[in-house]
């Protein structure tokens, strides 16, 4: 059975707040899933995501979620949402996003996000060197 385009919103959610990134990977993005960031304009694959968002869910304590507010397209949803949690140095992140992603069997296929950098700006000391 198929799930529900809010269904699969709400499980990918919660698997980047679980740091549960084998449920990305296996259930939630499609093997040749396109991940585009506003910041970089690069487009990038699950793979190279998933190693961004582990940095990012060990990087951050009580990393989560709120103000998400959702709205589902032809072929996928559009989200507003704000990330916080906390970085090692004990400042609070809050990242204001968005994203807009698109879904075919089941799966997410694209993922854009867009975000204010500056927001960020907290974890850099804490980025991993390229």
């Amino acid at each position: 059975m198929e799930r529900s385009i809010e269904r699969l919103a709400d499980e990918f959610i919660a698997a980047v707040e679980a740091g549960d990134l084998d449920a990305i990977r296996t259930s939630l993005y499609a093997p040749d899933a396109e991940i585009w960031h506003n910041t970089d304009d690069k487009v990038i694959g699950p793979d190279e995501n998933l190693r961004v968002l582990s940095w990012l869910t060990a990087t951050l304590r009580d990393m989560r979620y709120t103000e998400i507010r959702r709205r589902l397209t032809p072929d996928g949803y559009v989200q507003q949402h704000v990330l916080r949690g906390v970085v090692p140095d004990g400042t609070e992140l809050t990242l204001r996003a968005c994203f807009i992603v698109t879904v075919k069997d089941d799966r997410i296929t694209r993922l854009d996000e867009y975000m204010d950098p500056t927001q960020s700006r907290c974890l850099d000391p804490y980025r991993p060197a390229r």
